[in-house]
């Protein structure tokens, strides 16, 4: 029998140019091997713990219900870790505005004419020092009772994120709980300008707010009497919204809830601050932190990095950033570079949708990861609609692969439609090829959000959310979550078969990401190849190789939603050379449900492996040594 030879220099492999390895073309040392992937759980804080199943359209509290803090309890966060998670991303945290009377507590009551639903988007944020009142037992002491979350997470091992949103704040902030010496957003502007360079906000000079003209049928809290709900909100002068949009009047599907934050950009687009060498794209962040020192920079920068700085002292372990690439990249680089000094292990991912601005966000804002939405993910669901090749999958990979470790994959957010609604594609399945791929295909790292593992189609209507995406402004139960709570035992006891059949599949794949040595390691597609060499290959599969010093992978998927297909998958002679193989017969151990049997045979220096794969179905099939 053969036994695999000692691993080579892959600079043989190099030869052929249909290949590219992760960010570097070498064998990955002990450190990178050790480095494996990371898992991010998605879960909207307001929604994870509610077991009321009533479901009203615009339904208060009483009437829909709301989770809390004290419902991620022990056992809930062991099943999260069971599942194969690094990462919880506590979504909805900071304070942001409600329509819910708090008065009790010394917080003002917010204006349905300027909040989106009833329980309020959680990127309004109305105190950055402070927590949702809806998500504490006693909301008197929910800062506490958020702390004590943190320490039950970390007690599970598991690491915590929470939003930060710089780009804009709600309509009525008001920080009543800022540290001693913290003067509010907007405390010292001058209002009778445009722009001002330590303002933190922009101003409409001589108009006063008017609230949009609503859209269709639309009228706040679904038409109920609020004395509030009036039609109007003073703010004079007016400010710029959050997406921008200068108008005293915004439109109805601006950012109309929000105000737009200034970081020192003038109105016409040029810059008020210190720009960064180019060559700080090399620089670490203690270099970035070096910086900045000495420079001096606008007071809405010192406000957002002193807020993230709060956090951290408290205990969470990084950020999401809401829509980042609508704040200059200097700013990042001094925030994160802050942040990092204080814990060099902070977890910092942007969301950011222009590629063209990838690298500047990573090398010069200092991101750990950026989302690959406009990338990967909006491939990925054209092939999941039946309207895409994965022939495309490798141009992706490749434009990617200097920085492809800094992406992180999803197949659902709160941004995003679940798989499972009909306007997605209707069946949770479907997703199963796309969520090997992006678990499996470089180190980056894969996130789920809470409820996709089950099958959630959210085909509630809210309110001002919409069917399609759980939404994010309303009360509401998540009804295929809640089965799996199952009143709070979280065993999946109310499960359908098909519903535990799926979360066993994503359980075993994260499971197995977060622990293969050979996911931190090198990448190959050899679906070109096979494209080209193999019999009844098509663009509807996948394939390519991951590999360590320590372990060799074939993964291969079929997005197909009906047919199965069988073919002898090439394995080319340069990837046979890389992993240093002899001619001769390996057995393949499958790694997700270890239900395969295959056989890679290595003639001439090349490798074939039958393949039978069902509609759906995907393999990670191991090299195993042999005697």
């Amino acid at each position: 029998m053969k036994k695999l030879l000692t691993s080579m220099s892959l600079a043989g492999s190099l030869a052929l140019g249909f290949w590219a390895c992760d960010s570097k073309s070498i064998e990955p040392t002990s450190e990178m091997e050790e480095n494996h992937k990371v898992v991010v759980y998605q879960v909207f804080t307001r929604l994870f713990g509610n077991t009321n199943t009533t479901n009203k359209s615009w339904g208060t509290l009483e009437e829909n219900g709301v989770g809390k803090f004290s419902d991620f309890t022990e056992k809930a966060l062991q099943e999260i870790k069971d599942l194969g998670v690094t990462h919880i991303w506590y979504t909805g945290v900071p304070h942001h505005a409600v329509i819910r009377d708090y008065t009790a507590y010394g917080i003002s009551n917010d204006d349905p004419d300027v909040v989106k639903g009833r329980a309020g988007s959680p990127y309004a944020v109305k105190d950055y020092y402070q927590v949702n009142p809806d998500l504490a037992d006693d909301p008197s002491k929910r800062l506490e009772e958020f702390e004590a979350l943190i320490k039950r997470t970390h007690a599970q091992g598991l690491k915590v994120l929470i939003d930060i949103v710089p780009n804009h704040v709600a309509r009525k902030y008001e920080g009543k709980n800022n540290p001693e010496g913290v003067k509010d957003f907007g405390a010292d502007d001058d209002t009778s300008v445009a722009y001002k360079r330590d303002n933190n906000f922009y101003y409409i000079s001589e108009k006063v707010f008017e609230v949009p003209l609503p859209q269709g049928d639309y009228r706040p809290l679904g038409g109920e009497n609020h004395p509030l709900a009036d039609g109007s909100f003073d703010e004079n002068p007016a400010k710029w919204t959050g997406n921008g949009s200068r108008e005293a009047r915004p439109d109805f599907n601006d950012w109309y809830e929000t105000v737009k934050i200034n970081y020192g950009i003038k109105p016409d687009g040029s810059k008020d601050f210190p720009e960064l060498p180019d060559y700080f794209r090399e620089a670490d962040f203690e270099a970035h932190f070096e910086f900045w020192q000495d420079k001096n920079v606008p007071d809405s920068w010192k406000k957002f990095r002193d807020i993230a700085l709060f956090w951290t002292a408290k205990g969470v372990d990084g950020f999401r950033f809401d829509m980042a690439e609508m704040v200059p990249v200097e700013f990042w680089s001094y925030m994160n570079s802050a942040i990092k000094m204080a814990n060099p292990d902070a977890f910092l991912l942007a969301e950011i949708y222009n590629p063209r601005e990838y690298r500047n966000y990573i090398q010069l804002g200092k991101m750990d990861y950026l989302y690959d939405k406009v990338e990967l993910y909006d491939t990925l669901k054209n092939i999941m609609q039946g309207r895409g090749s994965t022939d495309n999958l490798i141009q992706i990979q490749q434009g990617l692969s200097d920085i492809s470790q800094h992406m992180l994959h999803f197949l659902e957010n709160h941004d995003e439609q679940r798989i499972a609604s009909p306007e997605f594609a209707g069946k949770a399945e479907i997703a199963k090829p796309a969520a090997v791929l992006s678990a499996t295909v470089d180190q980056a790292p894969m996130m789920i959000y809470f409820g996709q593992e089950v099958g959630e189609p959210a085909v509630e209507h809210a309110g001002f959310g919409s069917a399609s995406r759980t939404s994010i402004f309303d009360y509401i139960g998540v009804p295929h979550h809640q089965r799996w709570m199952n009143d709070g035992k979280f065993d999946g006891g109310q499960l359908s078969t098909s519903e535990k059949e799926l979360r066993d599949f994503y359980k075993r794949l994260l499971n197995f990401t977060i622990k293969s040595p050979a996911l931190a390691g090198n990448y190959a597609e050899i679906h070109a190849f096979n494209r080209t060499n193999t019999a009844w290959y098509n663009d509807r599969v996948f394939s390519y190789v991951r590999w360590s010093h320590d372990q060799k992978l074939i993964i291969i998927t079929n997005f197909d939603h009906n047919d199965t297909f069988g073919f002898d998958l090439q394995i080319p002679a340069s990837i046979i050379t890389a992993w240093g193989l002899e001619d001769g017969e390996y057995e393949l151990e499958e790694k997700l449900y270890q239900s395969a049997k295959a056989k890679l045979h290595v003639h001439a220096g090349q490798g074939t492996v039958r393949v039978d794969l069902k509609a759906l179905e995907s393999w990670i099939l191991e090299v195993k040594e042999v005697d």
